[in-house]
């Protein structure tokens, strides 16, 4: 069960890093900013005049881009997995391979897994203790659960260490108790931060040297709470793999939070770039012990809390996932629950309460399959011009850009400027039946007719 919206909001500003993004990614120096937070950046990513770089020297021909193109730092894409003996069996280092789970179900019946294999999803995230361990590896799935389930196996690909413990437990290296909330008295002495106690006990309690990796999920303790140092030694100290969860189009006291932490508008609080922004507050901590690991983007799928006032809809759903795919989501979780609202449920995404939902997850999840060889390579530096959020890839002879509106600018049409020297005659729109011209100085135009609007173009020179 989440914890999401646990803690209290305050006035309080902290001392935050700006990620100065441009392109994809955390590429440049990080400027330490009182009262500016690291989301409250218009058109950060791309908001230099378009054209080259510094580092991209060099026409850009059709066999590639030049040696000298700047690149977004990566951990290695699935290459990373090989390290690990659990995930490089199950074949999560092979290219076609994209992580895309499911947060705490139950896999009970073949009908369980044939619901979620036509959803998309390859990867549970925590299962109860009466899933059928030998059901889920005999459809090809993978878990990552917090203890080793009865019948377990080559299935299980990492331990999950804990959830939000940064929200829950806070930082601080005091005594744990054991408990969880809702069990009783949780840090020893209570007024002191455990966090960090938390987390090293459940790693010291997982199996060891099984070849399995080491997954933790955070939330606005890391994101937002925390000091950077405290934040960093979440991120970095304990984990293989780690993602944070933050409801933007959901949460009851996000946009407060969002407000008193981050300087945030309320006007720009539920917007799918801030899904993104989550990845890059989280990539610019991971980035700080010279040791990068995938970071994973999460997305609620209905009505998470009981305090909450809303559903999200499918169009936000697919805006958040591609948000967070555009700023280097190396995998993708859905939180399936619904503990608010007129329909509650722990499988959204199987039952009537996802049914409005659940054809665009399966949608957006069919061409992260489709698109895996080409989101698993390394991202390129490039500013495609103003008011745009962009990741540019090369896959076997075509470019790929992922392209929505930045944040802080409002929807409509934008121009692209292709790197020096690359030309075509059209850029292909994928999935949407249609292209658009590109001009002779390598240009084209698109609309854009939401905040969560997104369009993926391969150019082929």
């Amino acid at each position: 069960m989440r914890s999401e919206d646990q803690g209290q909001t305050t006035g309080r500003r902290t001392r935050r890093s700006l990620p100065m993004l441009v392109g994809a990614g955390a590429v440049s120096v990080s400027v330490a900013v009182l009262g500016l937070s690291w989301i409250d950046a218009p058109e950060s990513r791309d908001r230099a005049s378009a054209g080259a770089l510094p580092g991209t020297a060099g026409a850009w021909p059709a066999a590639g881009p030049p040696a000298t193109a700047a690149r977004v730092p990566w951990e290695g894409g699935p290459a990373y997995y090989g390290r690990f003996a659990a995930p490089a069996a199950a074949g999560w280092t092979n290219p076609s391979f994209f992580p895309v789970g499911v947060w705490f179900e139950s896999v009970i019946t073949q009908s369980d897994a044939d619901k979620d294999r036509a959803a998309g999803i390859n990867t549970y995230v925590e299962l109860t203790e009466t899933s059928d361990m030998m059901l889920v590896r005999k459809n090809g799935m993978s878990a990552l659960t917090s203890v080793p389930l009865p019948g377990y196996g080559k299935e299980t690909v990492g331990w999950l260490l804990n959830d939000e413990a940064d929200m829950w437990a806070k930082a601080g290296d005091a005594g744990w108790t054991g408990n969880h909330p809702g069990e009783g008295p949780l840090c020893v002495p209570e007024d002191k931060g455990c966090g960090f106690t938390v987390m090293r006990t459940r790693k010291e309690r997982v199996p060891k040297g099984d070849g399995r990796l080491h997954y933790a999920n955070y939330g606005k303790g890391v994101m937002m709470w925390e000091r950077d140092a405290d934040a960093a030694t979440f991120v970095n100290r304990f984990t293989d793999v780690v993602s944070s969860d933050v409801y933007w189009y959901t949460s009851a006291s996000v946009c407060l939070d969002g407000q008193n932490f981050l300087s945030l508008p309320a006007s720009r609080c539920r917007r799918a770039a801030n899904y993104g922004a989550v990845l890059d507050r989280q990539r610019e901590l991971d980035a700080l012990d010279g040791r990068r690991q995938p970071i994973y983007g999460f997305v609620e799928v209905g009505w998470p809390a009981e305090n909450d006032t809303r559903a999200i809809q499918p169009q936000q759903v697919t805006g958040a996932v591609m948000s967070s795919l555009i700023h280097e989501a190396r995998g993708i979780i859905y939180f399936n629950h619904n503990f608010g609202g007129p329909c509650h449920s722990q499988h959204v995404l199987r039952e009537e309460c996802g049914k409005k939902v659940r054809p665009a997850v399966a949608e957006v999840n069919r061409r992260i399959g489709q698109l895996a060889p080409v989101l698993n390579t390394q991202s390129y530096v490039h500013r495609f011009g103003s008011g745009l959020d962009t990741m540019l890839k090369h896959h076997r002879g075509s470019y790929y850009v992922f392209a929505m509106p930045a944040a802080g600018t409002a929807p409509g049409r934008r121009t692209f400027a292709l790197p020096r020297g690359m030309r075509a005659a059209r850029a292909e729109v994928l999935f949407e039946n249609r292209t658009v011209p590109v001009d002779a100085q390598g240009r084209f135009t698109d609309s854009f007719a939401a905040e969560y609007s997104h369009h993926i173009y391969r150019i082929t020179p």
